[in-house]
């Protein structure tokens, strides 16, 4: 079958819906097997009340994980916004500052 064109009509290049990856896949870190005594990093976009549900979690995973220590999401600040960018690009030299072993991240929905 063939395509019928009319001369005034436009044309468009075909393009793929999904995009190109952005970066190059990789195997995931391994878990921590234990949280007793890490150092756990919260980081958060301060979108929908992870100032409720950040001290929960501190609260419940230090009943379970004795010596658990947390570098709270104000440490990293709002990784939303104007500065994203700029904040999001610090983040792996204060995880490595403050001595990170694992991270909870918060995004709001």
């Amino acid at each position: 079958m063939t395509a019928v064109t009319h001369v005034n009509e436009p044309q468009y290049e075909v393009v793929w819906p999904l995009g190109k990856p952005a970066y190059a896949a990789r195997a995931p870190n391994e878990r921590v097997a234990d949280l007793s005594s890490k150092v756990i990093g919260e980081t958060w976009d301060y979108l929908f009340r992870g100032e409720e549900w950040f001290p929960i979690l501190r609260e419940e995973l230090s009943k379970r994980y004795p010596g658990i220590q947390f570098v709270t999401y104000d440490t990293f600040g709002n990784l939303h916004g104007l500065n994203q960018r700029e904040l999001v690009a610090k983040v792996p030299a204060l995880l490595k500052e403050h001595k990170v072993d694992a991270v909870i991240s918060g995004i709001g929905a």
